[in-house]
C-alpha cells in the first residue's frame, strides 16, 4: 500500500532567528505551482500568538530558493482582530486555488473567540510578481459557528463555485453562485464525511489541500484525528469528477502521520497538518505543517496513489 515519502531534507522552513513576526512558528501551508516554481504561502506566528502569513519559493519543490522577510498577509478585518486578551487571533492555515486568472485564498479568520471561514484574492500576475494587492477579504461562513478548513475547487462545477468547509467534526461540500456573501448569505452545504468509528479517523475529519484533477475523479486530500490519542494523520479521497458529492473511493488507511521528532515535538505535539499540494508531471508534493512550529514535504507517484485508492479503498 502507498505512502507518502518525506523529504530526507525536511523541515523545509522554520522560524528564522530575529523575524519576530514568525518567532512562535512556521506551519501549515497553502502551495501553488506557477511559472516553474513551487509558491509556498505559509501560516506565520509571533509569541503574542497573532498569525500572519509569510512566501517562500522553491524550484525544485523541495529546496526554498527565496523567502521574504516581511509577511504577504496580515490581519485588516475586524473578523481578525483580537477581541480578548491572552490567547491567539489573526489569518490561519491557508488553501489557495487558481481559478482563471486569479488566485483565490480561503483561510480561518480568528478573533479570539470566533473560527470563521474568510476569501480573499489576487490576480495571479500581481502573485508571481510580489505585487500584494489583496482582494478585501469577506467571511463566507455564519456567525455563531465554529467553521474552519476553507477550500475551493480550482474550476466551478455545473456553472457553481465548490468550497469545502469544516462544521464541528465534519466536512461539508457548499455549491453557490457567486462569492458575494453577508446579509444572511453563508456557506451552509451538505456533509460529505464524517468521522468513521471502525477507522483511523474516528475523532474529526477535514479538508487539507484544494482538490487536484485526475482523469478518475477529484483527488483530495484529508487529515483525521484519531482518538482516544488525538493524533493528526492524513490520506485521500477521490470524487466523482461531475458531482463530487459522490465519492467514488476513499482510502482506508493514513497516508502519512507523525513520526519524524519535528512531528511529535512543537507547541502541539503529534500533529501533521497539510494545507497545500501540487502536481509537477507525475508526482505529488504535499506541503504540511508539523507541530504547528515547521514546514516539511513528501511526495508521491498520483497515477500510484489513484490507484491505490481504488484498489484498496472504499465508500
Amino acid at each position: 500500500m502507498i505512502k507518502l515519502n518525506r523529504f530526507d531534507g525536511n523541515p523545509i522552513i522554520i522560524p528564522r532567528e530575529g523575524i519576530v513576526w514568525e518567532e512562535r512558528g512556521t506551519f501549515n501551508p497553502a502551495a501553488v505551482y506557477e511559472g516553474g516554481s513551487v509558491h509556498i504561502v505559509y501560516r506565520a506566528v509571533s509569541n503574542d500568538i497573532i498569525s500572519r502569513m509569510g512566501y517562500a519559493r522553491s524550484q525544485d519543490g523541495f529546496y526554498i530558493v527565496e523567502r521574504l522577510h516581511e509577511p504577504i498577509y496580515s490581519p485588516r478585518e475586524v473578523f481578525e482582530q483580537k477581541v480578548v486578551s491572552g490567547g491567539g487571533s489573526g489569518c490561519e492555515d491557508p488553501r489557495i486555488s487558481r481559478i482563471d486568472d486569479r488566485f483565490y485564498m480561503c483561510y480561518t479568520a480568528f478573533d479570539g473567540k470566533e473560527a470563521r471561514v474568510a476569501i480573499t484574492s489576487i490576480s495571479v500576475k500581481d502573485f508571481v510578481d510580489k505585487n500584494w494587492m489583496w482582494e478585501k477579504p469577506v467571511l463566507m461562513t455564519e456567525p455563531g459557528v465554529f467553521d474552519k478548513d476553507g477550500s475551493i475547487f480550482p474550476e466551478k462545477i455545473n456553472g457553481k463555485y465548490a468550497i469545502f468547509h469544516r462544521v464541528e467534526n465534519a466536512i461539508l461540500l457548499d455549491f453557490v453562485d457567486s462569492l458575494t456573501f453577508s446579509d444572511g448569505k453563508w456557506l451552509k452545504g451538505q456533509i460529505l464525511l464524517k468521522p468513521r468509528a471502525d477507522k483511523w479517523d474516528n475523532g474529526r475529519v477535514g479538508i487539507s489541500s484544494p482538490p487536484i484533477k485526475t482523469s478518475e475523479g477529484w483527488l483530495v486530500l484529508y487529515h483525521g484525528i484519531k482518538e482516544p490519542d488525538h493524533a493528526y494523520k492524513a490520506s485521500a479521497m477521490l470524487l466523482d469528477l461531475t458531482d463530487p458529492t459522490k465519492i467514488r473511493a476513499i482510502y482506508n488507511e493514513p497516508l502519512f502521520e507523525s513520526v519524524a521528532k519535528y512531528e511529535k515535538e512543537g507547541p502541539v505535539p503529534n500533529v501533521i497538518f497539510p494545507c497545500g499540494a501540487v502536481a509537477i508531471n507525475d508526482e505529488l508534493f504535499v506541503y504540511y505543517g508539523g507541530a504547528d512550529r515547521v514546514v516539511g514535504v513528501c511526495t508521491c507517484n498520483i497515477e500510484e496513489l489513484v490507484s491505490d485508492i481504488l484498489k484498496e479503498g472504499s465508500v
